[in-house]
């Protein structure tokens, strides 16, 4: 886990409120805060009415209710008592409708709103807030049971994740707003989440505890983190404001569709896919992004390509069942971010070597005990037991900048294509210019199509490496034929 390049693990992010003027589209997809529907008004038939005067009635009235009941949760804070471990334990099947004005209030308390591992348990209409989770652990679906629908809700000012995530997980409608770690995490004991969609919902304003800077290359933070996911839908969601990355898919995952989302003044990367596989990112808007983060490194003098779409040991693997066997980048519109998108691959950052923060995970396609000294230098283990940035088509996107609306002079309005000097550890069959080399000429990543508006430069090979446009589509690097510059459509 974590910014994972030479010399970097993780890296602090200042928070910089980026003032972007208001979208030009009247419907902003995903802005559920402080819009959610009228619902509920009236207990359905054979409802359970929880009463928000009566201190933990919800969680009494839950234990002594058969599987499949339904709740009503009536106008009013509804409270768990004093105690830290006080919850809410669902039965499989249980809903949890919220009236208008419902509230379930944790007071800064209760670490946990709803827990244990009941399937198919439904909230729709409720606001869940002021929860203490610890770190890394999460207020609603807090051990990520399957098959949870959580709908037109609210969760916020909460400590920890708002949400965690299982397997067939559905989040729609939803606001995810202002939790001190994560809006969701994505993670199950055992790494069995699949089919997990997340649609039409807002991630705001989380990490609200600068996790990065708290606990240094902890990779634990974001509007939504995923670790090893395996089938994600995630479309039509406002993903903005966050302190941190937008979306952070760490380790593991496969088979993410993300479609037209709306990125926007996130101050990390907006979309982090770290040692992944197989994604299609398309449709979506990207505005205004990265700048934190870039101002930061540029003060500091560090010339890595930060990215506002950052691919890290990640690429297409058609071993790895997917609906798609590449990363193919289409359709999307990038403007004034900090920069564009940096395909990138640690060549000390391999399965067992010291470098891979992600400590116990190897590829998906090879095995742990073959990535070792006296067998990862041969056939093939050799291939295999790095997580490869492979098989990128990134076509038929729009890339604007001007410097002056990001406010930047330098290491900014960049695209990369790079890998470091491998030098470590000893039993190392990667090291020097081996994987820098194949990343750029060997590994089937490619730019093409695309229109392009401003000042862009390109940083390919290594971080010494940085060409104007003409440079970039020469050989020996041959990127973005038929892309057009200055503002130009795409000539073929």
């Amino acid at each position: 886990m974590g910014r994972t390049r030479a010399g970097l693990v993780g890296a602090c992010v200042i928070h910089v409120v980026l003032v972007l003027p208001a979208p030009a589209h009247a419907a902003q997809p995903g802005a559920v805060c402080d819009r959610q529907p009228v619902l509920s008004s009236s207990p359905p038939s054979g409802a359970v009415a929880v009463n928000p005067a009566v201190d933990s009635d919800l969680t009494a009235k839950t234990a002594s209710s058969p599987p499949g009941t339904t709740f009503w949760l009536a106008p009013g804070t509804h409270s768990l008592g004093t105690d830290p471990f006080g919850q809410v334990a669902p039965k499989d099947g249980d809903v949890y409708l919220g009236a208008p004005g419902s509230v379930l209030d944790g007071r800064g308390v209760n670490q946990a709103a709803f827990t244990q591992q009941a399937h198919d348990v439904t909230i729709r209409g409720l606001t869940v807030r002021g929860f203490a989770a610890p770190q890394d652990q999460g207020v609603v679906n807090h051990d990520s049971g399957d098959g949870w629908v959580i709908e037109d809700s609210t969760i916020e000012d909460n400590q920890g994740a708002g949400l965690m995530a299982g397997a067939r997980e559905v989040v729609r409608r939803t606001c995810l707003r202002n939790n001190g770690q994560y809006g969701l995490n994505a993670y199950q004991a055992g790494d069995g989440i699949t089919g997990l969609v997340v649609e039409d919902s807002e991630i705001t304003g989380n990490n609200t505890g600068d996790w990065e800077h708290k606990v240094p290359g902890c990779g634990c933070s974001g509007g939504a983190k995923f670790w090893a996911v395996n089938g994600a839908d995630l479309r039509r969601n406002w993903v903005h404001g966050n302190h941190g990355a937008g979306l952070w898919a760490d380790t593991d995952n496969n088979d993410f569709l993300v479609e037209d989302n709306v990125f926007e003044a996130n101050e990390a990367e907006a979309l982090f896919y770290e040692t992944s596989y197989n994604l299609v990112l398309r449709g979506n808007v990207f505005r205004g992004n990265t700048v934190a983060m870039g101002r930061e490194f540029a003060g500091r003098g560090d010339n890595f390509p930060v990215a506002t779409v950052y691919l890290s040991e990640s690429g297409g693997e058609p071993r790895v069942p997917a609906r798609t066997s590449s990363i193919e980048i289409t359709g999307n519109v990038f403007q004034d971010n900090w920069s564009g998108i940096t395909l990138w691959e640690n060549a000390d950052r391999f399965c067992n070597s010291p470098a891979n923060t992600s400590t116990g995970y190897c590829t998906k396609v090879a095995s742990s005990s073959s990535c070792t000294a006296g067998t990862i230098a041969t056939s093939p283990a050799h291939e295999d037991c790095r997580w490869k940035t492979q098989h990128v088509d990134i076509h038929g996107n729009t890339f604007s900048f001007d410097r002056g609306r990001v406010g930047c002079t330098a290491f900014c309005g960049r695209m990369a294509l790079l890998s470091n000097y491998g030098t470590f550890p000893d039993w190392s069959p990667y090291k020097g210019y081996a994987v820098a080399d194949a990343i750029t000429f060997a590994q089937d990543n490619h730019w093409h199509g695309n229109s392009y508006d401003g000042p862009w430069s390109f940083v390919v090979h290594d971080t010494s490496k940085s060409v104007d446009a003409p440079a970039w589509q020469a050989e020996p690097y041959g990127q973005d034929a038929c892309s057009a510059f200055a503002g130009g459509s795409p000539r073929c």
